[in-house]
Order: C-alpha cells, then structure tokens, then sequence
C-alpha cells in the first residue's frame, strides 16, 4: 500500500513539472479595426431610391419629347386629310391616262401607208435618143434631178405633189448594171416636217429603172433629188 502511494505521488509530481517546463500557454489577441465612420443604412437606401428616380424622370422626359415629335409629326400629316392625297394622286392617274390616250389616238389618225401601194404618174423615155434625154424633170420649185454617171432613166416616177408637205428629199441609190434600184435611202432633212415625204422619196427612188449598162460597176452609187411642193 505504502509502495503505491509513493508511484502516485511521484506520477503527479511528474506531471506538474512537465506543465511549468511547457509554460502556460497564452492566448492569442484577435484584433478586429472597423473604420472611422461607418454609412448609415438610411444614406444607402436613399442612394438606392434616388437612381430609379432619375431613370423615371429620363424616361418621362423622352416620353414627352417623343410626344412632342409624334405630335408635331402628326400636325404635318394632318394639314391634308387622306381623301385630299387619294385626290391628288387620282387626278395625277387620270391626266396621264388622258395624255397617252391623245398620244395613241394622234397615232392611230395617222395613215398608215404602205410603200407597194403608193400610186404616182411616171416619165417614160421608150423610143427617145439618149443623147436627148436630160436628168432633170420639171422645173421650177418642183422638180426631180437625178446624179448616175452615164446612166439614163427609162422609167422615173414622179411623187413631188402627193404630199400635203414641201421640201427636198436626197435620196440615195444603189443600181445594179440592169438598171434596177436594189437599194434606196433617203437623208434626213430637219425641215421637212411631214414623214410622208420621205416615204414617197424612197418608193418613187425603188421603182426608178435606168438603161442597162453591162461596163458599169456592178453597183453602181449616185441620187436622186426631189423636191416636194407643200400643197
């Protein structure tokens, strides 16, 4: 028993020499710093409540200067009503319409005539000498005159009184060695204003006949003037 005690004893004597060698363990300061001022809840939600009211007054503001240009816009529009347009683009229809109707009937009271049924007198020289015969027909304001070299006419139509217009018409040819005329085109003349003129220019020019000619070119180029007498 006495044996056993002394173990204890010197167990626990043990152990408080082992705590005064560690020491007493200390605690460690835990510091917490806060700032000087801290904001007030009530500043925060202010500035939390103000911004939605500026964005509403923005918004309202735009409202109104959209309402003031869709108003303004609306005072343009409205300085004609919809029927006085409808108007408007309806007479711009009907005075086209009445225009082109003018322009296809002023075309269609034009005679159309057809250059293989146009009829005129013609100058002949069967039985006459070449030597007499001359390439000038006519005189005076009306007259035909023809330009072939060494060529006569032995048939030559004469169209200068069938048009209600005047003026002269050049017509040039193209003739073959048999004395046809295989082609035909009459100059433009600015102061010939009836296009009949020239029609009757170049049907008289494709039945002119000439002598036949075999030394001649085989297309042979010259022209025939005539000169219309308005009536």
């Amino acid at each position: 028993m006495g044996t056993l005690l002394f173990h204890i004893f010197l167990v626990l004597a043990f152990l408080l020499a082992d705590v005064d060698m560690k020491g007493t363990p200390k605690e460690d300061e835990l510091l917490i710093e806060f700032p000087d001022i801290l904001p007030e809840e009530k500043v925060v939600e202010k500035k939390q409540e103000e911004a939605p009211e500026k964005n509403s007054v923005d918004n309202s503001d735009m409202a109104n200067r959209t309402n003031i240009a869709s108003n303004k816009m609306a005072t343009k529009n409205t300085t004609k009503s919809a029927k006085e347009f409808f108007d408007d683009d309806y007479l711009k229809e009907v005075e086209a319409a009445k225009r082109l109707s003018a322009d296809v009937n002023k075309q269609l009271s034009k005679k159309i005539v057809d250059i293989n049924d146009i009829k005129m007198p013609v100058e002949t020289t069967e039985g006459m000498n070449p030597d007499s015969i001359k390439n000038v027909i006519y005189s005076g304001e009306s007259n035909i005159v023809y330009y072939l070299e060494n060529r006569y006419h032995r048939s030559l139509p004469i169209p200068i009184y069938l048009s209600q217009g005047g003026g002269t018409v050049i017509v040039d040819i193209s003739v073959n060695q048999q004395g046809k005329v295989v082609r035909a085109v009459p100059r433009k003349n600015k102061n010939i204003a009836d296009e009949q003129v020239f029609l009757y220019a170049k049907a008289a020019a494709l039945r002119t006949v000439f002598n036949t000619d075999y030394k001649a070119p085989s297309l042979q180029r010259g022209s025939i003037h005539y000169s219309f007498v308005a009536q």
